[in-house]
């Protein structure tokens, strides 16, 4: 649904629509025309609900209500990430989808996932996003303008990557950040009907290799 404009109190049911029970799949509200204050007094009036991610750039605001089959996915993505720096010994801080935003630049969306890798600092070196639902804001140009170094977007079975280099996203094959990291093993257990087991699943994989290197 696409709205032209609109004001913080006629946000309110139009998110009782996103919020409707009886449908499980990602929901989505477009709005032009919206000032960066209106922006920040949304975020206030949600608080941190899980229940909606907002994303604004330069006037257009977003508002999305995930699915449980999103939420499966992001959830499941990030601790592949995770159990693969802990498995391999890499200091990380999860910032889960903590709101990012540049009141100067106009730019603000909250990752599905992200990340600090190595040292905490303002700014995570990695987001993930999981796209069920597209015709969105196009969100690389708003990590862009906040300088996230590397964006991972899992889109029907694939996971396409992109590192910030020279002021421009370039799409690589393979992780800057995590670069021994296996991308295509780790993208097949999002087809897992169980994810527990997927995990398991990966982090003997994982003890596997580095048995099979110290051996070497």
């Amino acid at each position: 649904m696409v709205v032209s404009s609109a004001n913080t109190q006629s946000f309110v049911k139009l998110i009782e629509y996103l919020n409707c029970d009886a449908i499980d799949s990602d929901r989505l509200l477009i709005y032009g025309d919206i000032s960066w204050n209106t922006y920040e007094n949304l975020l206030d009036y949600l608080g941190n609900s899980p229940y909606f991610k907002v994303v604004y750039h330069q006037g257009i605001l977003q508002i999305m209500s995930p699915s449980s089959r999103h939420e499966i996915y992001k959830k499941t993505l990030g601790m592949l990430v995770e159990n693969y720096c802990l498995e391999t010994g890499i200091y990380f801080y999860p910032l889960g989808s903590t709101t990012l935003k540049s009141q100067d630049k106009l730019k603000g969306l909250e990752p599905d996932q992200c990340y600090c890798i190595g040292s905490k600092k303002k700014i995570p070196d990695l987001a993930i996003e999981v796209v069920i639902t597209s015709g969105g804001i196009k969100t690389l140009e708003i990590y862009k303008g906040l300088g996230v170094s590397e964006v991972w977007f899992w889109q029907n079975g694939e996971l396409q990557v992109f590192c910030l280099e020279n002021g421009e996203y370039l799409q690589k094959n393979n992780s800057q950040l995590l670069p021994k990291i296996d991308l295509e093993l780790l993208v097949s257990y999002l087809d897992w009907d169980e994810p527990f087991d997927a995990i398991l699943d990966f982090k003997a994989k994982i003890r596997s290799k580095k048995e099979e290197r110290s051996i070497k």
